[in-house]
């Protein structure tokens, strides 16, 4: 695109024309990396944060999942593992905001990790990365739906003791949350980026609506019990040990990082709206997450009681304690369930968009099929109605075991996770060796696309601060992806017993297969567009 006023002849002699708009710089930049623009450009930085904001919705997972860093931690461990947590992930974000910045399109760490390695490795680590990230945006959306089917069983027996919940109840109420979410992704236009805004706002207000009365009227404990207590209830060797494991609730409270990425072809200005809100994302979610973290903690009340809550979640027993009132608690907990009911929509906006791109670049058997948009509605109807019968199949697992099926969830972590370290270790060699340039030499050449120059989008972490951040962003995720895969307790079960190793290993062994069966004929990573 021009980058300064242009003329053209008239009738009247020269007319001038404006500098071009937003979405032409936008669709002119995703043609330097080589994609036409089908998609329409609807969001706009408002909707997108709120968009980012409430697929992390952390406050919301901190409430529903902080029994599991109490157990392994204690109050003291869950603090502190918060904060650890959130310093990792803050990285983590930049480093994907330094990416997106340089190549906002929908294939996100693929896309990524097709410019940035070496040509000799470029297709196998493209497509295992994008894999990586189809499997744990997969999880991850079976995952939301999964939980707000089983807290809506929650609320009915907390407000009906005579209910008598089933396995299947919980995939049927699964199933109505899909159907939600393909409903409004399914009508295009600005109903998903309006639908977005608007939860923001219940996103913030929902947060005060529980913290106000959770904290007036329950009993407190200590400072001394949250910030010096540890446990062990797991039956670990060491506490250290144990506080790790605990962590993996709090890392699991701010998964889907990457939400924004995939909507990037549908946001105008993305090179600079995009990173700007992954980053307020982390610093809003990670504020209030920890907020509510320590209100949970300091009006806790009777544990043992909320662990053997009919509900099947201690915090409603919790807030059940705070208030005295079971219409009360009903209202506290129904807007955590309100919250993961909206956050699927926007978690199967996320998981399509991703699929779409690695069709769209022949990374999925039959591409052709699912790489179809639709014209009317601009959306790509087919990934988004194949993402949901895939979820709706993963739901009769549940039916007969929700442990299974919560081993499944895990890999909604580790999935996301090693496609966020290949990238970052890629960007890394890429930082150390001076390969990105800051200067874009030519308004036309093709650039951040395999095998074309690399350059620095506006938003970059120069200098040795960029590469300490990088450094430390993959110390966490190693971290992080290690402890994926461990047991709740040192004791194993067929209970306790964590199966999301097979499922992620499994699932990169059979990816592997179908490369060197298939793939590797067809799949050269980013495919350069015709008709640009």
């Amino acid at each position: 695109m021009p980058s300064q006023y242009s003329k053209q002849m008239s009738t009247s002699g020269m007319q001038e024309i404006g500098p071009p708009t937003s979405k032409e710089l936008d669709d002119a930049n995703l043609a330097r990396m080589g994609k036409r623009p089908v998609l329409k450009r609807n969001f706009g930085l408002m909707s997108m944060l709120g968009f980012s904001c409430t697929i992390l919705i952390t406050w919301e997972g901190i409430v529903v999942l902080f029994l599991q860093a109490y157990q392994n931690g204690g109050p003291a461990g869950a603090v502190y593992g918060f904060l650890f947590v959130w310093a990792g992930v803050a990285a983590t974000f930049v480093i994907l905001s330094e990416l997106v910045s340089m190549a906002p399109t929908s294939g996100g760490q693929y896309h990524w990790c097709s410019m940035l390695a070496p040509p000799s490795m470029m297709k196998l680590l493209s497509y295992l990365t994008g894999w990586l990230t189809v499997i744990g945006w997969q999880a991850t959306f079976a995952t939301s739906c999964y939980l707000v089917g089983t807290l809506i069983q929650g609320l009915i027996t907390l407000t009906n003791s005579g209910y008598n919940p089933k396995n299947w109840h919980g995939t049927l109420l699964y199933w109505a949350v899909v159907v939600f979410s393909v409903g409004i992704n399914s009508v295009g236009g600005k109903v998903l980026p309006r639908f977005e805004g608007m939860i923001l706002v219940l996103h913030i207000l929902g947060f005060f609506a529980i913290l106000i009365p959770l904290t007036y009227m329950a009993d407190h404990g200590t400072a001394k019990e949250v910030f010096t207590d540890f446990l062990n209830l797991g039956g670990f060797p060491s506490q250290g040990l144990s506080f790790f494991v605990g962590t993996v609730g709090c890392i699991f409270a701010f998964a889907g990082g990457d939400a924004a990425v995939h909507m990037s072809e549908e946001i105008t200005n993305a090179s600079v709206a995009v990173p700007r809100s992954i980053m307020l994302s982390v610093l809003i979610n990670g504020s209030m997450g920890f907020g509510m973290l320590l209100a949970m903690l300091f009006c806790i009340g009777d544990i043992e009681s909320a662990l053997k809550s009919t509900t099947g979640y201690p915090f409603m027993a919790i807030f059940q304690q705070a208030t005295g009132s079971v219409a009360g608690t009903a209202v506290m907990a129904s807007i955590v369930t309100t919250m993961g009911a909206t956050t699927s929509v926007g978690m199967l906006a996320s998981t399509s968009r991703q699929f779409w791109s690695f069709a769209r670049d022949r990374g999925i058997p039959g591409w052709r099929v699912w790489s179809k948009v639709t014209e009317k509605s601009a959306v790509p109807l087919y990934s988004v109605l194949l993402t949901s019968v895939v979820a709706c199949l993963l739901a009769l697992i549940n039916i007969g075991s929700p442990v299974a099926f919560n081993d499944l969830c895990s890999m909604s972590i580790s999935g996301l996770y090693l496609s966020y370290m290949v990238v970052g270790s890629l960007l890394l060699w890429r930082r150390c060796t001076g390969g990105i340039s800051s200067n874009r030499s030519s308004d036309s050449a093709v650039v951040n696309t395999a095998g074309a120059k690399l350059v620095w989008g506006p938003f970059h972490l120069p200098g040795i601060w960029g590469i300490l951040v990088n450094v430390w962003a993959l110390i966490y995720m190693t971290i992080a992806v290690f402890f994926t895969f461990w047991p709740t307790s040192w004791v194993v079960t067929v209970q306790t017993m964590n199966f999301s190793v097979v499922g992620t290993v499994g699932t990169i062994i059979l990816s592997l297969v179908y490369y060197f069966v298939r793939a590797r004929k067809v799949y050269n990573g980013p495919v350069m567009e015709s008709g640009l």
